[in-house]
């Protein structure tokens, strides 16, 4: 939902003069309700993996740090490639360069590491409240050159292959100084997720108490008060109705609130789980989460075959609305091909990769049986 107006060049469509209320309604919600909540729950999910790796390592008795290097090195070479060649938006190099960070501060207590979290948090929403302040003394700017760039950026993006390339390069490094500075916020889950991970939350989740039940009912209920208001004031600085010169107030607010109604989303997730309908959702979602990797880029993949050169060449042509039902549609044969192929293999392609690049090779054919393993 996040990425898609990116690969689509819909990210303005909503907001242009006779745009249809259906894409501003579309585009208004996609802000509101998921951007920036998402990426700090697959950020959590990285960083609680870290400590999963962590485990992994100590039972093949193999040295962390040259596996995790080696993971490391086959999430950025997958991030260049799906950057340069798919999506500028990639997060795959981003995790691979905080991956490091995250190893020089593996030693972390929790209580440290939430505290740390905390402050990532809230130093980024005061930056952006700086900039926001400063931006309501300036006069608003002239954009008469914004539809010329906008364009040259979708004739880019809608020519031949060798176009295409170069428009994804140029994004990239537009975008960097932004990535840059928004990589505190994915660390700041980072640290959420290794203390998570140092208790073992999410294996405790599968036979919760009594006491666990409420606290998650109650995170819940939290995080939807706080994290839905903060959403819409954000989107509404964004899409209107309020000034667009509150824009970056409204990112400020976004940093704060975003983990909240993100938290709120992962107890909804956990509460349907440990539900009537538990078993049959597990079933039905399992195989997409064991392929994740895979399904982030073949996402990318079938967007720019339908948006870019590289196929159809709809960039800027297709409003949020009719995007949103092209990402649920997506979704669910996603969901569907998991399911098929995760019953016939132990890994989707890009996980079987990345696991061999971090295995190594000798470690990779012990694991394949083709050699005798030993311990020690």
């Amino acid at each position: 939902m996040v990425n898609a107006p990116v690969l689509a060049g819909a990210s303005d469509l909503g907001t242009q003069p006779g745009a249809p209320l259906a894409d501003h309604v579309a585009a208004w919600l996609v802000t509101a309700l998921f951007t920036t909540k998402f990426y700090l729950i697959f950020s959590f999910l990285f960083g609680y993996s870290f400590t999963l790796q962590m485990r992994a390592a100590e039972r093949d008795h193999v040295p962390f740090a040259s596996r995790h290097g080696r993971r490391l090195l086959g999430l950025f070479l997958l991030g260049l490639a799906h950057a340069v060649l798919l999506y500028a938006g990639d997060i795959l190099m981003t995790y691979a360069v905080l991956g490091l960070v995250l190893f020089a501060v593996r030693g972390l207590r929790a209580r440290t590491a939430l505290r740390a979290a905390a402050l990532l948090v809230v130093f980024l929403a005061a930056v952006f409240l700086a900039v926001g302040v400063f931006v309501l003394t300036l006069h608003a700017p002239e954009r008469s050159a914004a539809g010329v760039s906008a364009a040259r950026e979708a004739a880019a993006f809608r020519g031949g292959p060798l176009s295409v390339v170069q428009a994804n390069v140029r994004a990239y490094r537009d975008t960097l100084g932004g990535a840059i500075l928004y990589s505190a916020h994915l660390f700041a889950a980072f640290l959420v997720g290794l203390a998570a991970g140092r208790h073992r939350l999410l294996e405790r989740l599968d036979e919760p108490t009594q006491r666990t039940r409420l606290v998650i009912r109650r995170l819940l209920r939290t995080g939807v008060l706080a994290g839905v208001p903060g959403g819409v004031f954000t989107a509404m600085c964004a899409y209107g109705p309020l000034d667009s010169r509150l824009y970056y107030l409204g990112q400020a607010v976004d940093l704060l609130t975003a983990p909240a109604l993100a938290t709120a989303y992962v107890c909804a997730v956990v509460t349907l789980l440990q539900g009537r309908f538990g078993p049959r959702l597990r079933r039905a979602l399992a195989p997409a989460g064991r392929m994740s990797l895979s399904n982030y880029l073949s996402q990318s993949l079938v967007l720019a075959l339908i948006f870019t050169g590289y196929g159809l060449g709809l960039y800027g042509r297709v409003g949020p609305a009719a995007l949103v039902a092209v990402c649920l549609g997506l979704y669910a044969a996603q969901l569907a091909f998991s399911a098929w192929l995760m019953a016939r293999s132990r890994y989707g392609p890009a996980e079987l990769l990345l696991r061999r690049i971090t295995l190594g090779r000798h470690a990779w054919r012990t694991a394949r049986g083709l050699v005798p393993h030993r311990e020690g």
